[in-house]
């Protein structure tokens, strides 16, 4: 019999699995086989307790993450439908095709995912802030923007973007579009300055936001 278990809130799923391990296959020999684990390793397994038997169930984690027994364990889904012994089996996230596979042959699939996180957008609050010029503002959401892990090489590029609207968005010749090609200026040369003097990316954006002044 095979039981399938996946999904992306790994922790919850494989808490499910092993439940069902706890409640299938209590008093008898456990046999786990993970991606750490060779072919031979999964071959051997799925031959069974051999002449002296005795009640045993197959636990595989992620055997599809390992190339060398990927083919097999695919191959051998059908067969492992038609034991006697337990088959638990764990992938955090199969292909469809794989799981449309794996589930027509399981005696129970369960998936547990992992709610999607919201992309954080707050980054752009950096570019809204040299949009309007606010210097103050410009310091705290640079601040907030590493503090949440974005590399100094992105908060640029958005600063970058910033500087574009503003020049896209206003009258050719008027002083926003001058404060615009002004900006696209100096940070296009950020970077290479940055380099000239040895200076982190980090520190050199900084300082430049210390020093900025709206036109």
């Amino acid at each position: 019999m095979l039981y399938f278990f996946s999904g992306t809130d790994r922790n919850r799923a494989r808490a499910v699995m092993h439940a069902e391990i706890e409640r299938l296959a209590k008093g008898g020999t456990v046999v786990r086989i993970t991606d750490a684990h060779t072919a031979d390793d999964l071959r051997a397994a799925l031959q069974g307790p051999g002449m002296f038997w005795e009640k045993q169930a197959l636990v595989f984690e992620e055997v599809l993450a390992n190339e060398d027994m990927r083919a097999l364990a695919l191959d051998a889904i059908p067969y492992m439908a038609t034991l006697k012994e337990a088959v638990f089996w764990f992938e955090e996230k199969p292909d469809a095709d794989t799981r449309r596979k794996i589930e027509k042959r399981a005696e129970k699939s369960v998936r547990h995912d992992a709610p999607k996180k919201e992309k954080d957008n707050s980054v752009f609050s950096l570019a809204e802030a040299l949009q309007s010029g606010d210097k103050k503002r410009m310091w705290i959401e640079y601040q907030s923007a590493l503090a949440k892990g974005n590399a100094p090489e992105a908060i640029h590029g958005i600063l970058f973007w910033g500087a574009k609207k503003i020049l896209l968005t206003a009258h050719t010749g008027s002083a926003e579009w001058k404060r615009g090609t002004a900006l696209i200026a100096e940070l296009a040369e950020i970077p290479h300055e940055a380099r000239r003097r040895s200076v982190e990316l980090e520190y050199a954006l900084e300082r430049y936001i210390l020093n900025i002044n709206k036109a």
